[in-house]
């Protein structure tokens, strides 16, 4: 049976929901093929045309999910939190991954094999429904997110992009500071703009009273504003 490290308290069944609907036998089977990773910043758990292994559920850290694009210009698609499941749909697309999963810092993940993850669907309804109702929600807002990056203005995606990291990741325990600390490359790469447009944006903010940065500590001041900024575009 796989050991589990005293920082991973839990098997994978007690620690990612969508574990609780198997059966005792199933969650014996899930815990004697899981394995957990460790990941120094800035590492691949995959890569582009890699056949997918496993299923990733993030334990710590965070993880970003990028494509390459023309002169090999990074486009982020999303972020993975703890206790997110990601890596899996190529699998189930039965072809090669599309995407980059890269640790943004130290990292922690379980790793289930694909094989063992479409096992346990076969008998189990319940888990191949939740499934379904992830890759389902994974693409409505993957559409709407593709609408927001070609339609918006680059004010209008850079605040979607602080709203969306906040609801992501949350806030420190002032409330309002963003609990993520993206660079300014890869904030860049989330809003679909370069570098330099999401510094200058970022400052025009900071001077309209908007949001304030210290670093790469971004607190939102006004909310409202930020709300309106992106649903104007």
């Amino acid at each position: 049976m796989v050991q589990y490290p005293e920082k991973a308290v839990k098997p994978i069944d007690e620690f990612c929901p969508i574990w609780s609907v198997i059966t005792p036998e199933e969650r014996m089977y899930l815990r004697e093929n899981t394995r957990i990773q460790r990941y120094r910043k800035g590492a691949f758990l995959y890569r582009e045309s890699e056949l997918p292994r496993y299923m990733f559920c993030l334990i710590s850290g965070r993880v970003k999910v990028f494509k390459k694009g023309v002169g090999d210009r990074c486009q982020i698609i999303r972020f993975a939190k703890p206790c997110d499941n990601f890596g899996y749909r190529s699998s189930f697309a039965q072809d090669v991954h599309l995407t980059n999963a890269m640790a943004t810092e130290p990292a922690e993940a379980y790793l289930v094999p694909m094989s063992v993850v479409k096992q346990i669907i076969q008998s189990n309804n319940k888990l191949a429904t939740h499934f379904i109702c992830a890759l389902a929600q994974n693409l409505g807002a993957d559409e709407n997110r593709l609408v927001s990056l070609t339609q918006k203005h680059v004010r209008g995606r850079l605040a979607e992009s602080l709203l969306t990291l906040r609801d992501s990741y949350g806030t420190d325990l002032d409330g309002r500071t963003i609990n993520s600390r993206l660079s300014r490359e890869d904030l860049a790469n989330y809003s679909n703009m370069t570098t330099s447009n999401a510094i200058r944006t970022l400052s025009t903010f900071v001077n309209e009273g908007i949001i304030s940065v210290r670093g790469r500590y971004i607190t939102i001041l006004d909310e409202e504003m930020l709300h309106k900024i992106s649903k104007m575009g």
